[in-house]
């Protein structure tokens, strides 16, 4: 009962105040919030006030980016909701601005960025990547506080290679195969030399039976090296060249009658035996202990 009583005198108090005080309702343009009863003022959202979203990135390319010395590489960036910010491409190494909206802020002309108009990408090209390259670069929006994304750049060398080992074992009169794999693909090798020793392979030779088979592709160039009837004379070593990249080289060994799995097992027995002389040296030792 007394309970009762003290919470209606309470709240009677409460009412009075309130009644007291000046209040004014409105909003506020600065903040569009409730401000407190203390100033005399209650102010509630503008509900007509657009809502400005806050710009974010759009994970829509690999963070980690591998480009070969010579072709382009494209790091990619999309920024959702960029209002009126700018989207700037930095590299990290020295800090430097490459890149201001749809402007390049460098010297050196291998780089630009690709925004297709009313779209959120602002993508950094870089034609003919050089190994000096290779490193982190940013993709930043000037909001407060700034947001960036970093995208990191290897870059290899072009380099050619001979798929299988680097020794290869052929029976006499059957066919010499090797395939020489190009990793450029954006600037493919405008020719692909094959050499036997330090002589190019002539496809014309009165030999006869020797082919190539060149093939282009998004994945690089493929060049296949066929030679049928292989002769002993046809052992020795055998190197890709393309005219944009660094070489490969592979041995071949022409059998004559011996099959190459004999001789890998011919090559395993002296370390069998270099085991069993080890084990019965142990036995020894052991021994005389």
């Amino acid at each position: 009962m007394y309970a009762s009583e003290s919470t209606r005198l309470l709240l009677h108090l409460a009412l009075t105040c309130i009644s007291l005080l000046p209040v004014t309702i409105g909003t506020s343009a600065a903040s569009g919030s409730l401000v407190g009863v203390a100033e005399g003022k209650m102010r509630f959202p503008d509900a007509t006030k657009p809502v400005v979203e806050r710009p974010y990135f759009d994970d829509v390319g690999p963070r980690n980016v591998t480009a070969v010395v010579g072709q382009s590489a494209l790091l990619q960036c999309r920024v959702k909701h960029p209002g009126e910010r700018t989207v700037s491409w930095m590299r990290k190494r020295d800090l430097h601005i490459l890149t201001s909206g749809i402007h390049t802020y460098t010297g050196d002309g291998r780089f630009s960025v690709r925004h297709p108009e009313h779209s959120d990408d602002y993508d950094l090209r870089i034609e003919y990547v050089q190994k000096r390259d290779g490193g982190v670069y940013e993709c930043q929006v000037n909001t407060e506080p700034k947001i960036n994304m970093a995208i990191m750049l290897n870059v290899e060398d072009a380099q050619a290679t001979i798929s299988g080992p680097g020794e290869v074992y052929v029976k006499k009169g059957s066919t010499i195969s090797l395939t020489c794999s190009v990793n450029v693909h954006s600037t493919p090798p405008s020719s692909v030399l094959w050499y036997h020793g330090h002589a190019v392979v002539d496809f014309d030779s009165p030999r006869g039976g020797i082919s190539l088979e060149t093939e282009k592709t998004e994945a690089g160039t493929t060049s296949k090296l066929l030679v049928t009837k292989a002769l002993i004379s046809d052992s020795g070593n055998y190197t890709c060249m393309p005219s944009n990249a660094s070489p490969a080289s592979a041995i071949v060994h022409v059998l004559n009658g011996e099959h190459p799995a004999a001789m890998q097992t011919s090559r395993a027995v002296p370390g069998k035996q270099m085991a069993l002389l080890v084990a019965l040296a142990m036995l020894m030792v052991t021994a005389v202990r």
